[in-house]
């Protein structure tokens, strides 16, 4: 039960990180078309859908073994908590760094996608 519930997160997460790729993707094409309002809502569309992860994930989340599910809670929390501090700041460039570390290079898994990995290195928790 432990690994399908695992299983089954790793497959919510990777939708998740699918929806926020294609989201900084649209966000892109918005600005490079000098559209900074449709950036922004790009951008405050990907940290509404980052600041709900740990409380849409929690269903998952309860069936892993309980050892493993207050890391992993404690883990899409601060994720969630991120991108809320964002949204109440407005700030496009927070959003715009959420699940980016400072020293982020194009072509490295973003925080989100790091998560993802560990997760399936733990296979049966």
């Amino acid at each position: 039960m432990s690994s399908n519930a695992l299983s089954e997160l790793i497959t919510y997460l990777e939708h998740i990180s699918a929806d926020v790729k294609r989201i900084e993707a649209e966000g892109e094409v918005a600005l490079a078309e000098g559209g900074q309002t449709a950036f922004q809502a790009c951008l405050e569309k990907k940290a509404k859908l980052l600041a709900g992860l740990a409380e849409n994930a929690w269903v998952i989340v309860e069936r892993l073994p309980d050892d493993a599910a207050d890391g992993v809670a404690g883990r899409l929390e601060q994720f969630s908590m991120s991108a809320s501090t964002a949204l109440r700041l407005g700030s496009v460039f927070f959003m715009t760094a959420l699940l980016y570390p400072e020293d982020h290079k194009p072509g490295d898994p973003n925080d989100l996608d790091a998560y993802i990995e560990e997760l399936r290195g733990r296979g049966g928790l």
